[in-house]
């Protein structure tokens, strides 16, 4: 009696998975985890405690909420447009290869490098009104009190957009940099043989070689600061008397009134303005 052996033929139109391919797809099983874990279920939940529309008519009714829409239009206006501007001009500044502007490019990178949290205590307590350094000095100086430097709303909201373009400045500029270098020396060569000026090998040469990377960058930092928790709640805390709040700290208020679904909402309501950003944004980077 002879025995046979059999060799095992995979059903008609399945492969086999080989052992690279099993492997893979176990580890990414972790991260999957991970993922609906810590990031679906906090969104789905939070959209679930925001439901309720009448969530959305008590924000509506709260004063505070529409300090806060205004708070974080001129905060994106304002602080992202000047931040790109002077980044724009600082590349065009930190890609000479003169030794002592690298020295310095070390010192311009470190706002961004450093921790957000003890950098912006440290200005927050230096504009403390009554041992604050800043006032200390103006005392010494001038034998006169400084002003309550955060507890002016107007200047509160100032100071901390101010924060925002210090910390983020380094990484944009860098950002910039990069596309400045990605432009063939050789173009500028054959403008200095044509007598063209500085301002004109910008507006012919760098400019439109950089404008969809400077508008990309734009939108992105947009995004971003829709996010910045750090720069307003660490500096102002949200005062004087609420008026400095942005939608990314908004919440917080609510939570410490212990009305979560509010807080929940007043997060909702800053998806019709990301939204369209990342639609615009992915639309760029597609082309």
């Amino acid at each position: 009696m002879t025995s046979t052996a059999v060799a095992y033929t995979p059903l008609p139109g399945r492969k086999a998975l080989s052992p690279w391919v099993l492997w893979g797809r176990l580890l990414v099983v972790p991260y999957l985890v991970v993922f609906v874990v810590f990031v679906l279920y906090p969104v789905f939940y939070g959209l679930w405690l925001a439901r309720d529309p009448q969530n959305y008519v008590k924000l509506a009714n709260d004063p505070i909420f529409f300090r806060t829409l205004v708070n974080t239009t001129v905060f994106l206006v304002v602080a992202i447009n000047v931040k790109m501007v002077v980044a724009l001009f600082l590349s065009g500044f930190f890609v000479r290869t003169n030794w002592w502007i690298r020295a310095l490019s070390l010192l311009f990178i470190l706002p961004w490098a450093v921790p957000s949290i003890p950098t912006i205590l440290s200005v927050r307590f230096m504009l403390n009104p009554e041992w604050g350094v800043i006032n200390t000095t103006i005392f010494r100086l001038t034998g006169l009190d400084g002003p309550n430097w955060l507890n002016d709303p107007t200047l509160a909201l100032s100071f901390s957009m101010l924060m925002h373009i210090w910390k983020s400045l380094p990484f944009w500029t860098l950002i910039l940099i990069a596309g400045r270098l990605a432009i063939p020396g050789e173009q500028y060569e054959a403008a200095s043989v044509d007598g063209a000026t500085s301002w004109q090998k910008f507006r012919f040469i760098t400019w439109p070689s950089m404008k969809g990377l400077y508008f990309t960058s734009t939108i992105l930092s947009m995004i971003w600061t829709l996010g910045d928790f750090n720069s307003v709640y660490l500096l102002t805390g949200g005062g004087p008397a609420d008026l400095t709040h942005v939608l990314a700290t908004l919440g917080i208020r609510y939570l410490r009134l212990d009305q979560i679904e509010l807080a929940m909402a007043s997060i909702v309501v800053a998806l019709p303005l990301v939204l369209p950003l990342v639609y615009i944004m992915m639309k760029r980077l597609s082309k």
